[in-house]
């Protein structure tokens, strides 16, 4: 992970705690967000110390979290910045899914659950966040997993190549 990367995560997931509790992020993520920018070269005081918690010590990921958006001065948040932080996560997820470096279904619910309904589920978003919905179906018969994995790195590679040329001709 790069720091541009790092940075989008960190924005998304300082927009989503904004959310309804439920749908905020873990304690637990942010403390790996945390551990993830450390090893993308991004430096604040706070977020050594927001990586380095233990489980018992989750609870302060928040307040620690907070005082890292503080320190990298990504507050205030504008919807330009949360939508240009969403479209780079969503291009490391569909890397990361075609270098098999993370599980497609994973990769699938993420570009679903995190960016596409903030992005207004654009078009070419459309065959992950279908392939998404497909495994939240109940399902009398177990979907093959070998198959779903295919399809899911299929449209990963598909949008990859489409955001690719995208960026060329700009």
């Amino acid at each position: 992970m790069d720091a541009e990367v790092a940075i989008s995560l960190i924005r998304t997931a300082a927009a989503d705690l904004a959310m309804e509790p439920w749908q905020r992020p873990s304690d637990a993520y942010l403390a790996q967000l945390g551990l993830d920018a450390l090893m993308a070269g991004i430096e604040a005081p706070s977020l050594l110390l927001l990586a380095g918690l233990a489980r018992g010590e989750h609870p302060q990921a928040r307040e620690l979290f907070d005082l890292v958006l503080e320190e990298l001065g990504l507050f205030p948040l504008t919807s330009d910045d949360l939508a240009k932080a969403r479209w780079t996560a969503v291009q490391w997820w569909a890397g990361q899914i075609v270098a098999c470096q993370l599980d497609p279904v994973h990769g699938a619910k993420l570009v679903y659950e995190e960016a596409a309904a903030e992005l207004d589920y654009p078009d070419v978003l459309q065959p992950i966040v279908d392939l998404a919905r497909t495994l939240d179906l109940p399902n009398h018969q177990p979907p093959d997993q070998q198959h779903i994995h295919d399809r899911v790195t299929s449209a990963a590679r598909d949008f990859h190549a489409t955001e690719a040329n995208r960026n060329r001709s700009l």
